[in-house]
C-alpha cells in the first residue's frame, strides 16, 4: 500500500537523492574515465540510504517501510520476473547453440555493409509490432552480441543499435503502454496521435538509418564457412514470432526457454539426462547472472518512491508551470515536466500518467492541440527512458551484454536524434496543422 494520503510539500531537497546518485555514479565515472570504478549497485545503495535519512516526520522503521513500498511496486516486481526469464532464456539459448546458429544465419542473409542498418530495422519493426522496448531488447540483444563477436564491431555500439530501434516502436505502436497512457490522459484518438508522432519521429529514424548504412560500408564480416543449423534457429523464431503476434512477454520467454530445452536435448550428442541437466544448469547460470540487475531495480524503485513521497515530483511540476506564457512555452513546459518526471520514476508510462492531467490543463489553458500534447508526452518520456543508465531498457541490455549501461549511452543515435526532432517540432511549430 502506497502512502498517498500524506502529501508532502517538497523542495529541491526532495530531489537531492537523485543528484547524489548521478554524482556518485555518472560524474565520478566521467572524472576518472572508468565506468567500472564505482559499481552502480554501490551508488544506488548510498543514495538510497541518503533518501531514507532525508525523509522527515517518520520513524526509521516507517522510513524503511516507505522505501520498501517503492521497491515492491507491482511494476518493479513484474520487471524482475522479466529479468529472471530473460537471463534463463539467453543463457540456455547460448548453451544449446541457438545464438550461434542465428548469428550465422544473419551473416549469410545480410550483406556486410547492411548489417548495422538491418539490425536497426529489425529492432524498429519488432518494437512497432509488439509495442514494448523491453521485449525487443530481450529478443535481439543476444543476437547483436553474437554479431559483434563475429564481426569485431564494438559491443556497446551494437547493443545501442538494438536499444535505439526498440524505442521507435515503443513510441509509435498502437499497443504500446505509453501510447495508451498519453492518448487516454489527453482524451484523443490513437490514430490521430500516431499521425503527429509519425511526422516527427520517422525523419529521425531515416537520418539514423542513413548513418548506419554509411558506417556499415567499412564493415567486413568473416566468410561464412559454418553450416547453418536450422533447427537451432527455431527458439529465436518462436520468440520473435510470438512477440510480433502480441503474446505477453513473459509467456514469450517461457516458450523460448522450453524450446531451447527440447531442441537442446534432441540435438545433443550425449545422453538425454546429461543434456537435461546441462539445460537446467544454463538456466540457473542465466538467472544468477541477473542478480545485480535485480538489486539495482529494487534499490532504484525504493529511492524513487521516497523522492515521490517527499514531494519531489509535485514540487518540480509546480515550479515548471508557474511562468508559462504562449503556446511554444506551454509545449516546452509539458516536455520538461514529463522528462523530469521520467528522471525521477525511471518509468515512461508512470511519468506520463503522473504529468498527463497537468499537461491536459496546460493544453486547455493555452489552446494546444491534444494530439500534439499526447505526442510530446510520449516522445519526451521515451527519450529520457532511452538514455538514463538506471532505466529498465539500458539495465537489461547491459546485463545481457555484460557491460556498463553508461558505455551504451554515447552510441544511442536514435533516442537523441528523436529528441532533437521533437524539440525542433516545438520550436518551429511543426507539424503546422497540429500546432
Amino acid at each position: 500500500m502506497t502512502n498517498t494520503a500524506n502529501k508532502r510539500k517538497g523542495g529541491w531537497w526532495a530531489l537531492s537523492p537523485l543528484a547524489v546518485f548521478l554524482c556518485l555514479y555518472l560524474v565520478t565515472s566521467l572524472i576518472v574515465n572508468d565506468f567500472y570504478k564505482v559499481p552502480i549497485t554501490v551508488a544506488f545503495l548510498l543514495s538510497s540510504c541518503y533518501a531514507i535519512a532525508l525523509t522527515r516526520g517518520l520513524s526509521l522503521e516507517k522510513r524503511v517501510y516507505q522505501f520498501s513500498v517503492g521497491a515492491s511496486n507491482k511494476n518493479i516486481i513484474l520487471m524482475i520476473w522479466i529479468f529472471i526469464l530473460a537471463g534463463a532464456f539467453a543463457q540456455s539459448a547460448k548453451q544449446m547453440g541457438a545464438i550461434d546458429a542465428t548469428v550465422n544465419l544473419t551473416l549469410s542473409i545480410l550483406p556486410d555493409n547492411l548489417l548495422l542498418a538491418g539490425i536497426f530495422i529489425a529492432a524498429c519493426f519488432i518494437s512497432l509490432s509488439i509495442g514494448t522496448s523491453v521485449g525487443t531488447i530481450v529478443a535481439l540483444t543476444p543476437v547483436a552480441i553474437g554479431l559483434a563477436e563475429k564481426t569485431g564491431i564494438d559491443l556497446p555500439y551494437m547493443v545501442a543499435i538494438v536499444v535505439g530501434g526498440s524505442f521507435f516502436g515503443d513510441n509509435l505502436s498502437f499497443i504500446s503502454d505509453t501510447t495508451i497512457a498519453s492518448t487516454k490522459t489527453q482524451d484523443c484518438v490513437m490514430r490521430d496521435k500516431f499521425r503527429v508522432n509519425f511526422m516527427i519521429v520517422v525523419p529521425a529514424a531515416l537520418v539514423v538509418l542513413c548513418i548506419y548504412i554509411f558506417q556499415g560500408l567499412s564493415i567486413s564480416a568473416p566468410a561464412q564457412t559454418q553450416a547453418i543449423e536450422w533447427i537451432k534457429v527455431i527458439p529465436y523464431l518462436i520468440v520473435l514470432g510470438t512477440a510480433v503476434a502480441g503474446v505477453n512477454v513473459m509467456l514469450v520467454l517461457l516458450l523460448g526457454i522450453l524450446s531451447t530445452g527440447i531442441i537442446g536435448i534432441v540435438t545433443n550428442e550425449t545422453d538425454i539426462s546429461t543434456a537435461f541437466f546441462d539445460w537446467f544448469g544454463a538456466m540457473g547460470t542465466g538467472i544468477t547472472g541477473m542478480g545485480e540487475l535485480i538489486i539495482i531495480t529494487l534499490l532504484a524503485g525504493g529511492m524513487l518512491e521516497t523522492i515521490r513521497y517527499n514531494g519531489g515530483i509535485d514540487f518540480i511540476i509546480s515550479r515548471l508551470t508557474r511562468h508559462v506564457k504562449g503556446k511554444r512555452g506551454a509545449e516546452l513546459s509539458i516536455a520538461a515536466l514529463v522528462s523530469i518526471a521520467n528522471l525521477c520514476t525511471a518509468n515512461n508510462t508512470i511519468a506520463i500518467i503522473t504529468t498527463g492531467p497537468i499537461a491536459k490543463d496546460i493544453a486547455q489553458r493555452f489552446h494546444l492541440d491534444r494530439r500534439k500534447t499526447a505526442s510530446i508526452l510520449d516522445t519526451f518520456s521515451c527519450l529520457i527512458q532511452g538514455i538514463i543508465p538506471y532505466g529498465a531498457q539500458l539495465l537489461i541490455a547491459a546485463g545481457l551484454a555484460g557491460i556498463s549501461p553508461i558505455s551504451i549511452i554515447g552510441s544511442l543515435y536514435y533516442p537523441f536524434t528523436m529528441g532533437i526532432c521533437a524539440l525542433l517540432a516545438i520550436l518551429v511549430r511543426y507539424p503546422r496543422k497540429y500546432s
